[in-house]
């Protein structure tokens, strides 16, 4: 009877607490899942409440934590998991509310800001590597980041006005045009993009003010002869001068340095074969380039005159080279027209028929005489004039014969 009485005295007492319990309705679990029978007081290390399953998984300094320190009633629900929630925006709202961005549930300490700010779009790369926040983000508590811009201006207007050589007044605000970001200083080595002209070479020099003379660096000239006037006056071999070259000094040069090798666009008379010299007097002979003459025989006079394998003096010969000759050193091999020029002998009857020129040009000293009747009768006079009883304005001359028979 009486073990029967404290079971029912047990049972009223849960009972009891269950009703009054400080925590809500909906929070079932057993009061000995937190408390102790020596006092109501939480020990944090006997408590069996397994927090991960509701909302707000307990982490790092959070298992730790007291439970009243987030739930500042004793009714559970509805407790807010942001972190603002619980912890005072130290940043005064100038890097948003998300804490876990910068820090973890261990500790407050960040030891990712390199990453951090990469993200942001800004990476801390050479000189910013070495830099505290508050170098950059001025605030009353050095706690406030307030978003100064990505653009290097941002920062460096001040470094930008104060810059003398060169004076930087006309010049881009954005500094990476000039200036390398992943190098340590201002340094002119860390020059940057300069591809509007290209400084290759000869012009790859790292004194700005070799180039730029004035202060305003925007207005020097790209034009080859801004710089190389003196360079084109003083040449001598060739004289530029007097002769007239171009003042694009690109069109012969590349920014090689000493200027050579030089090469000239000469297609207007293009330099192949036997033309192909490098010594540009062998044909410019005077001191004006400009004046040289294109024809053939104005270099190759002496050529002509004294050939005589066939005498082209004698024979005639037109003085275009081209006519027979390629730019083959040598002249040979020549090709000589007959057929189109002159007389067909390279086909129809006569094809086959000779074997030297002399064969019809009897006087080797001129080609513009020759001789059909020496081959066509034999010279036998009396039948030729016999075979032409009938034929009006007959001549027995080697000319009638052509003028009658041009394409035997």
């Amino acid at each position: 009877m009486y073990r029967l009485s404290s079971i029912i005295l047990l049972v009223l007492i849960f009972t009891s607490t269950f009703a009054q319990t400080p925590h809500g309705d909906e929070l079932k679990v057993s009061c000995n899942q937190c408390h102790n029978p020596s006092g109501w007081e939480l020990d944090i290390y006997l408590m069996r409440f397994n927090h991960n399953k509701t909302d707000f998984k307990l982490e790092g300094a959070h298992t730790q934590t007291d439970c009243k320190a987030c739930h500042e009633t004793l009714v559970f629900k509805g407790t807010p998991n942001q972190c603002a929630s619980c912890h005072n925006d130290i940043h005064s709202a100038s890097v948003g509310n998300d804490c876990v961005r910068c820090h973890t549930s261990n500790t407050w300490l960040v030891d990712n800001v390199p990453e951090i700010h990469e993200e942001n779009g800004f990476p801390l790369v050479g000189s910013h590597g070495s830099l505290s926040c508050v170098d950059c983000h001025f605030s009353e508590t050095n706690l406030r980041f307030d978003n100064i811009g990505n653009d290097c201006i941002s920062c460096h207007r001040e470094d930008f006005m104060a810059a003398k050589s060169p004076d930087h007044t006309n010049f881009s605000t954005n500094c990476l045009e000039c200036h390398n970001p992943v190098g340590n200083g201002w340094d002119s080595d860390n020059i940057g993009d300069h591809d509007f002209f290209p400084l290759t070479l000869g012009h790859d020099n790292l004194d700005c003010k070799q180039c730029h003379t004035t202060g305003t660096f925007s207005d020097a000239d790209p034009n080859c002869v801004t710089c190389h006037q003196p360079d084109y006056d003083g040449t001598l071999n060739p004289q530029h001068r007097n002769i007239g070259f171009s003042t694009d000094c690109v069109s012969c040069h590349t920014t090689n340095p000493g200027w050579t090798p030089a090469t000239i666009n000469h297609d207007f008379f293009p330099l192949t074969l036997g033309h192909d010299i490098q010594d540009c007097t062998q044909c410019h002979t005077t001191s004006n380039y400009s004046d040289a003459d294109p024809n053939c025989v104005t270099c190759h006079q002496t050529d002509y005159d004294n050939t005589n394998n066939p005498n082209h003096t004698a024979a005639h010969f037109p003085t275009d080279c081209v006519a027979c000759h390629t730019t083959n050193p040598g002249w040979t091999p020549a090709i000589f027209d007959h057929d189109g020029q002159y007389f067909p002998i390279d086909s129809g009857k006569h094809r086959g028929e000779w074997n030297d020129c002399v064969d019809c040009h009897n006087n080797a000293n001129d080609y513009s005489v020759y001789n059909c009747l020496n081959c066509h009768e034999h010279n036998n006079q009396s039948k030729v004039d016999n075979d032409h009883s009938e034929v009006n304005g007959y001549v027995y001359e080697s000319s009638a014969c052509v003028t009658c028979h041009p394409n035997p």
